[in-house]
């Protein structure tokens, strides 16, 4: 958790198989299991954030591109990022 930031009790359920990883890594690195969900969670929103960043940066190429090639390359990589492999 960031230092100064406020805590805030939360309940969420699980399914089995996802809580048992959850203790698993948990043990690995030594971690409450509460303390491994906070990290995890961090870890998320912060590869959450980079996805977006990726995309505006993706989108402002596509908007300056010139190029045909160019345009439908990005495009593409677009449709990618948007709508999956």
């Amino acid at each position: 958790m960031r230092a100064g930031s406020r805590t805030v009790r939360q309940s969420v359920s699980l399914p089995g198989n996802v809580a048992t990883k959850v203790r698993g890594l948990a043990k690995a690195r030594k971690l409450s299991a509460n303390r491994m969900l906070v990290e995890l969670i961090e870890s998320g929103i912060e590869a959450e954030q980079r996805k977006q960043a990726e995309f505006f940066d993706l989108a402002e190429r596509f908007r300056a591109a010139t190029d045909p090639d160019e345009v439908k390359r990005l495009g593409d990589q677009m449709g990618r990022m948007v709508f999956g492999d």
